[in-house]
């Protein structure tokens, strides 16, 4: 199999790491990720790495407490799952760095676009950690925000649902599963494969989204090669 890319942004859920959990790190599906980057990262492709934080908190579900400060609380926790996963990505040999968009030195280095990039050249891989470090904006955000500044050519959009449906398939069995889709239609159907903010930022940058399931062995090198697997929006 041929790598149809040479640089991806891989944006995982919080809740795909929780594996089949609610809350926290399954450390299975931790490896089971860990396993899929290397697969394509020995490759040849150059793999970035945005994380989610709703295993351990979403700023959006809290009932009283101030959104911003919900939503610091949520870009924390997604620090915990870039650490997590660069311990489960060296554990299989890959060289990883994790960057923060808020700073704490000790753990992780900050987020410059420049030195990410640099990383990335010199095959290792990065998670970026902690959204954009600005409260309001999800990790799909920071996802199209990143893909964009590091000039990825698509974004790998690994979910616990295996593709983009007009409904939660787990609701309702009726609902239809799309297999191409453009970033407008998602726009004006209100899909929630993504924020309308993120959706619009990749739709301006012309960036292509994969979307696919990330508990299938596999699927990663399957979406990097191109297979029709999941939903493209492009």
């Amino acid at each position: 199999m041929e790598a149809k890319y040479k640089r991806v942004l891989l944006k995982i859920s919080g809740e795909a790491l929780a594996g089949t959990g609610k809350f926290g790190l399954n450390e299975e599906m931790l490896k089971k990720v860990a396993l899929q980057v290397k697969e394509v990262h020995d490759m040849g492709v150059e793999v970035a790495v945005v994380v989610g934080g709703g295993n351990f908190w979403r700023g959006r579900s809290s009932k009283s407490m101030d959104r911003a400060t919900a939503d610091y609380i949520g870009m924390l926790a997604t620090v915990m799952n870039a650490m997590a996963l660069q311990d489960a990505c060296e554990a299989e040999g890959l060289p990883t760095r994790v960057q923060t968009a808020i700073e704490m030195r000790e753990v992780a280095e900050p987020y410059v676009r420049r030195k990410a990039i640099s990383h990335l050249e010199h095959g290792k891989v990065v998670i970026f950690g902690a959204g954009t470090g600005n409260p309001f904006f999800s990790t799909d955000t920071t996802a199209a925000l990143r893909a964009a500044e590091i000039d990825a050519e698509v974004i790998l959009l690994a979910k616990k649902v295996d593709a983009v449906y007009s409904d939660d398939p787990e609701q309702n069995p009726e609902a239809v599963k799309y297999d191409e889709l453009t970033h407008q239609e998602v726009l004006e159907k209100g899909l929630k494969v993504m924020d309308s903010t993120a959706a619009s930022l990749c739709r301006d940058n012309h960036i292509n989204i994969h979307v696919f399931g990330i508990a299938t062995d596999g699927n990663v090198m399957r979406a990097i090669c191109g297979e029709p697997i999941g939903t493209i929006i492009r």
